[in-house]
């Protein structure tokens, strides 16, 4: 027993490692970010570099908050998903709050902290996710057997979108809703179940669409933006033809012409139409590229924590994945003119001190999901015995290579068979048979289904 404990203890000691892939994408597409902000809104203020120091402050806020989430261990972050859940709310209520909310053009979505502003929704879409990964690992036998447990997420998540609407927000709302319905489709929800509220809820969207006249002016403009160049279709003309000059290998770095106050909002929304006018078509791909490897990635991550029954981990990391690739797919859509004009940053790369500071928290989490699945792998693979690198790294760096002690000729060791002694079975000697307390500590139990 006391062998057992000590072997439970040594697993405990094991650490894991953080996904060299996901911070080296990462990192690229952050430098991607400095190099364009930079570059994009040189000429968007009397300071050159403004909107660059600026870019730079909030992705030092934005790594600490990483290394902060990267820090903490995901059970303490699944016990407080209920008080979470609640932020969303106050957050999105306190924009409306006169003296602390702050409107711009008509928007009321900022909250004023003096020094800064800060976008409210960017903090409720990881908070949401966080809430709806502890929800779907709390009932996910009821989310895929009962219409209750599958409706409950969808009404959060449209009082939510009411909240969004009253500021309004088109665009957050409906990507708040393309995140819940995915990750109750991965969470293992009955798909004929989802057909009556989707069919619902798109005709609603289509009618809350069209019952603006500025959203309407933007979908017409979409679908010929030639026809009121001037006016509606005035920023995806200069998108276009920012991304029409920039050919195959582009004009070269810092030498675009639609960033010098012809493309409104050069730095922020419509980063991407510089990106293809000074550094083209290659440029765009590799930024596509590399948006494709982090939500691969990190896709590729849950569906591990899944198999292992860190169901919670891993939907968090399916969360922040349906996050960044929708985001960043509607960006990159709305400035190659695939999609109708929205106003959604380019995660880590635009300039926005509330989309960067949120981003990086949700890399800072997903980087966690990364750590303790690695390290829930290596306590397994050492709790049976399995050889690998892993294992075997660990091995020779934490303990000095021994020798086995040698006894003098005709004394045999302790623990030896004497001569003629049959051999014991390979079974009486497996620390793992009989002892059910050392398999719990050694499975990977945090996030079993309840």
């Amino acid at each position: 027993m006391a062998e057992s404990a000590r072997q439970a203890t040594r697993l405990d000691a094991i650490g894991g490692h953080f996904d060299p892939w996901l911070i080296a994408v990462a990192c690229a597409l952050a430098c991607v970010g400095v190099v364009m902000v930079g570059s994009s809104s040189i000429a968007q203020n009397s300071d050159e570099f403004y909107y660059l120091t600026r870019h730079f402050v909030f992705l030092g806020g934005g790594a600490v908050l990483a290394l902060w989430l990267m820090r903490t261990e995901l059970k303490l972050v699944e016990q407080y998903s209920q008080w979470l859940l609640l932020g969303c709310f106050v957050l999105l209520l306190l924009v409306f709050v006169p003296g602390l909310g702050r409107s711009v053009k008509g928007a009321h979505r900022w909250i004023n902290l003096g020094v800064s502003s800060f976008q409210a929704v960017e903090a409720v879409k990881l908070l949401y996710i966080i809430w709806l990964a502890s929800y779907l690992k709390r009932y996910s036998e009821e989310v895929s057997a009962t219409w209750p447990a599958m409706l409950k997420p969808l009404g959060v998540a449209i009082m939510l979108v009411g909240l969004l609407l009253l500021q309004p927000d088109f665009g957050s709302s409906s990507l708040l809703l393309a995140i819940t319905a995915g990750m109750l489709v991965l969470g293992g929800v009955n798909m004929p179940r989802m057909f009556g509220p989707v069919v619902v809820l798109l005709p609603v969207l289509a009618v809350i669409a069209i019952a603006e006249p500025y959203r309407m002016r933007r979908i017409t403009s979409f679908m010929d933006p030639w026809k009121d160049q001037l006016d509606s279709g005035y920023q995806l003309t200069n998108s276009l033809m920012a991304v029409g000059r920039g050919e195959w290998f582009g004009v070269g770095l810092g030498a675009s012409v639609q960033k010098l106050n012809y493309l409104p909002e050069a730095h922020t929304d419509f980063i991407l139409a510089v990106i293809a006018e000074e550094l083209g078509f290659v440029g765009v791909c590799v930024v596509i590229a590399l948006f494709s490897a982090l939500v691969a990635r990190a896709l590729w991550i849950g569906l591990k924590c899944v198999e292992m029954r860190r169901h919670f981990a891993g939907y968090c990391a399916f969360g922040i994945a349906l996050w960044i690739g929708m985001q960043s797919f509607v960006s990159i859509g709305v400035n190659l003119g695939l999609l109708p004009t929205k106003g959604l940053t380019l995660p880590l790369i635009s300039a926005g001190g509330s989309s960067v500071l949120m981003t990086c928290a949700a890399l800072g989490l997903l980087l966690r999901v990364s750590y303790e699945l690695d390290r829930a792998q290596r306590q397994v693979a050492r709790a049976r015995g399995e050889p690998g690198p892993a294992t075997v790294a660990d091995d020779a760096s934490k303990s000095p290579q021994r020798q086995a002690p040698r006894a003098p000729a005709g004394v045999p060791l302790a623990g030896t068979p004497a001569p003629g002694t049959p051999p014991v079975a390979a079974h009486a000697v497996d620390p793992m048979r009989g002892t059910s307390r050392l398999r719990q500590r050694v499975e990977p139990t945090f996030g079993a289904r309840a």
